[in-house]
Order: structure tokens, then sequence, then C-alpha cells
């Protein structure tokens, strides 16, 4: 509704500020009542909030605080792992043949992906396990459909299961409805077809206000275009009255930068760079660095560790998200079991406060612990991702890019894909509705374009 922007608002939202300060290692302690006084207050509060957030960013770092994460590219690649993965094989080196079938590949399950997590985005872990269970699909290894929803269950769920925006992979109509986790690919389909490979941050933020409606984005991205508007330019578009700017928003945001550079990761995340810089900092750059790169890597090897290993080699050594990934890594090789690994990411980030539900780390650690539990096959990769709850729809479909690429289309089963048989709806200008072998065209002749 226009009248709730409370997204673009500061006051609201002095407590996520707050939160994110302190993850960033801000000495902010002597602050916490001022902010909790705030976050109480009824009514217009904005003034008061902009003033108590000055403080909290002008705070120092904390001399214990054991990370360095820096914004700037050449920072970022200063603080990366010595050793990177190199891959001989690129575009150059494809047949025709199998660049279009990865191509094809990444569309299709980035849409099946989104599909699959769309109906319980936000939902509670235990809400969504007893669901699946009730409806026969727990473990996760299908579709929810509307079906299984007897009154019974939906009475004593806490989710509203027969909210008429739901989306149900049988009640759809043979089209994928429009989605931010599927606008985001298409758009950055038109800005690349706009503006080339040399895109600016600037451009990126330009060709948003052209090509895709304001309230078709949330959280950052919203203040972003908001900032935007008022004649900011990146990055100070990420950094204004922007207490969301390490939620999950540019790591969605990525996948077609991916699908453009297969066997080329550190190019996949440079671009990554450009695009995430103009809404996010930080964790939040890094997100997204990560899953381009992964894609890129995920095109020339089927070792699903080595391409994580190419993801986390693009991104700083000594910040919480390589450290978290690296974790889930850990638990693998120990020989914990997926749902073990679900628990211990909810205790690290506790499902009660909604800024983790969104928050870049725990997703990407969803999506790291799907693709080695996972281990390359479609079905079972995407459903651990969903399972997991937190933001289900964009790991789903950032997992279904990831392992669409690997298997190519010709590797994903059709169980995946009748649904919304290859077609798509979106909101970015001049794409209302398309098929996906007409975007798998206008991307192979991006990467011809690349000169």
């Amino acid at each position: 509704m226009l009248e709730n922007q409370s997204w673009i608002k500061y006051g609201p939202h002095i407590l996520s500020e707050w939160l994110t300060c302190r993850a960033e290692g801000r000495d902010i302690d002597k602050y916490e009542n001022l902010i909790m006084a705030i976050h109480c207050l009824e009514g217009e509060k904005d003034a008061l909030a902009i003033e108590a957030g000055k403080l909290l960013l002008a705070s120092p770092i904390r001399a214990d605080f054991p990370y360095i994460e820096p914004c700037e590219l050449e920072e970022i690649r200063a603080q990366r792992q010595e050793c990177r993965p190199a891959f001989e094989k690129n575009a150059k080196t494809m047949s025709s043949e199998e660049l279009r079938d990865k191509v094809k590949g990444a569309w299709l399950g980035r849409i099946s992906g989104c599909l699959l997590g769309k109906p319980v985005e936000g939902i509670r872990y235990a809400n969504l396990k007893d669901i699946l269970e009730t409806t026969g699909n727990w473990p996760m290894h299908r579709y929810i459909t509307s079906d299984g929803f007897t009154d019974e269950l939906c009475a004593r769920s806490a989710w509203p299961l027969r909210n008429g925006g739901r989306c149900w992979a049988d009640t759809i109509g043979g089209v994928e409805p429009i989605d931010d986790d599927t606008n985001y690919p298409v758009l950055y389909l038109r800005i690349l077809q706009n503006y080339g490979w040399n895109f600016r941050s600037a451009d990126v933020m330009e060709g948003w206000m052209i090509y895709n409606p304001y309230l078709q984005v949330a959280t950052a991205e919203r203040i972003c275009y908001r900032n935007a508007a008022q004649g900011l330019l990146p990055p100070e578009t990420a950094t204004h009255l922007n207490p969301f700017r390490e939620l999950v928003g540019a790591r969605i945001r990525g996948d077609f930068l991916g699908f453009i550079t297969p066997g080329e990761p550190e190019l996949a995340a440079e671009l990554g760079w450009r695009d995430a810089r103009i809404s996010h900092v930080k964790n939040g750059i890094y997100g997204e660095m990560y899953i381009c790169a992964m894609i890129a890597a995920a095109a020339v090897t089927n070792d699903v560790e080595e391409i994580i290993e190419a993801g986390l080699a693009q991104i700083p050594q000594k910040s919480r998200h390589y450290e978290a990934m690296r974790q889930v890594i850990a638990w693998y090789k120990e020989g914990a079991d997926a749902v073990e690994v679900m628990d211990r990411i909810r205790e690290r980030f506790p499902e009660e406060n909604w800024e983790n539900i969104f928050d870049t780390i725990p997703n990407d650690m969803i999506v790291t612990m799907a693709l080695l539990w996972g281990s390359g096959d479609f079905g079972k990769s995407i459903c651990l991702a969903v399972q997991a709850a937190y933001d289900t729809d964009c790991n789903g479909a950032t997992v279904g890019s990831i392992v669409g690429v690997l298997n190519g289309a010709s590797g994903i089963d059709r169980c995946w894909i009748e649904p919304y048989n290859e077609r798509l709806r979106t909101a970015i200008m001049d794409y209302s509705e398309v098929t996906v072998d007409e975007l798998v065209e206008k991307t192979l002749a991006v990467i011809k374009a690349r000169k």
C-alpha cells in the first residue's frame, strides 16, 4: 500500500540500525537505552532517530573486532586468500550447444527455485516443517501445492495458507508470476543491453529508475531508490539512512552477471561489486560477489566444493561472511547432516529477529549448506535451500541458478519446469511476459557482444 512506506522511513527501523552497527563492530553499548527508548516511541520519530543514527555511525570500530571488511574493490581484492582457483574453460572454449544448455539451465534453475520457495517466504522453520510433514513432503522433494491444505492444517498453522496472494505451483496457470527474484535477472539483462559490459554503478541505478518500478523493490533497494531520487549517487545511495545495508538484497540481484561470465569468477565478482555497492556495504556486497563467482564457476566444473571455493576466493578472508561459510564447510567435513546444520544456523541467527531472516550471512550459509549436501542434484539442492526456511524464495532461486548452470537445462527434470511452462511474467519494461528461450537467446547475445 502506498500509504505504508515504513521501509523508507528511518524511525521505525532504528533498532535495525542498532543491530547492524553492533554486527559491524561499532562501540555503541552506551547508546542502547537511547535506541530502545526511540524504538518504543509511538508515532512519527524520524527526526529523533536520524540524530541517534548519526551517533551510532560516528562510533568507532571496537579495538577487539577481529574482522577487516572494506567496500572498495581493490581493498576487497587485497584481503582475499592467496590461492584462487583458475578455470581454463570459459565461454570462448565452449561449444555453442554446451553454452546454450548452461545458460538455459541457469534461467530454468532460478525460476524453479524461486517458485519452490515463493509460497512460504519468511515462514518460521517449525511451521514450515509441520506443513511439509503433514502434506507428505518432508524431506522436501516436490513443489508445495494447494491441494494438501486441509481445514485442520490451516487452522493450526501460524502461516496464512489460504491467503489469496499465495503462489502455489498448481494454481499459477502455466506462467511464473511476477517476483523480485525473477525480475532482477531480467532487469540486468536489460541493463547490459543498454549500457554494455563497461556499465558503471551509476548506470545500474539509472537502469533501475528507467526499467524497474519503485514498488517492486524492498528494504535496502527501496531506500537506495529513494536516495537516488533525491539526487544521491553510488555509493552514497547505499549508506544514507540505510539500516538494511547488509541484508540479502544485493545477493539476489547478481545471478545474471554470473550467467554471462562462465568460467570467469573474478570477472563475475567484479560485475557483482559494481551492482552491490549502489545499495549495500561490507557483507551485503560480499554476498553478491560470492554468488556471482559461484555461478560463473558452476558453468565449467561439476565439483561443488570447487564451486564454493571459487566464490570464497573473491571475498575478504577476514570477513564475517567468509568465516560463516567456512563454518558450514567444516560442519560438512565433520559429517553433520543437513537438518543439524539448519538447527545450528538458527541457533546463531535466531528467527525471532526479523533482520536475521533476511540477513545476507545466514541465508548464504543456507545456500552453501544446500550446495554441499545437495551434491549437485538439482531437486535435492533447491529443496534443501527452501526447507531451511528464512528467505525461502531467494535461497531456492540462488541455489537453482548455481545447480541449474552446473547441470544445464538437459539435467533438470521436467517436473520442476512444467508448472510454469517455461514462461515468465516480470515487472521490467519491455519484458512483461517472456519465454525462457527468448531470455536464453538474449543472454547469449550479451555474451557474444563482449569485446
